[in-house]
């Protein structure tokens, strides 16, 4: 099954609406997008906790890191340029972390408040090689846009 993204926003929409807490916030994304789509694997948030360091947040799967610094893996890199990361291939991509030996293909979206400050990164393993398309991009950065955009 692949995710029907205009009925996971409406799922989203209605299950967020008026909340600002964070957590409940990300803990409610993670759950959808994960039983969302059978590409998905590891689902969640790593929070912005002080300059340059990321903390494990509310997520669906296996095992996480606990902490990731902005200068190492794709996660890193996605908080340091506050842009989609898309990788195809984690083997191919210097630095990577694997917080978990199955992970293929890697998607990592920023997080951003009502202000526009980049609050977490969601990310999306797949133990399928070259599991992310653009179009999955484009559709989980309009969701993330707007649960987070009332925080």
């Amino acid at each position: 099954m692949t995710a029907d993204y205009p009925a996971l926003a409406k799922t989203i929409t209605a299950l967020t609406g008026g909340e600002d807490d964070v957590v409940a916030l990300m803990a409610t994304v993670a759950c959808e997008v994960h039983h969302a789509d059978d590409r998905f694997d590891w689902t969640g948030f790593y929070r912005v906790v002080a300059p340059g360091l990321l903390k494990i947040g509310p997520y669906q799967g296996g095992h996480g890191c606990l902490t990731i610094p902005f200068d190492r893996g794709v996660c890193g890199a996605c908080a340091r340029t506050e842009t989609v990361q898309l990788v195809p291939d984690v083997e191919a991509f210097p630095g990577h972390i694997a917080c978990a030996a199955s992970t293929r293909s890697e998607l990592v979206l920023p997080v951003r408040d009502g202000h526009g400050r980049l609050i977490a990164v969601f990310d999306i393993d797949s133990d399928r090689p070259d599991a992310f398309t653009e179009a999955d991009a484009g559709a989980l950065q309009a969701i993330l846009d707007d649960v987070f955009r009332q925080v």
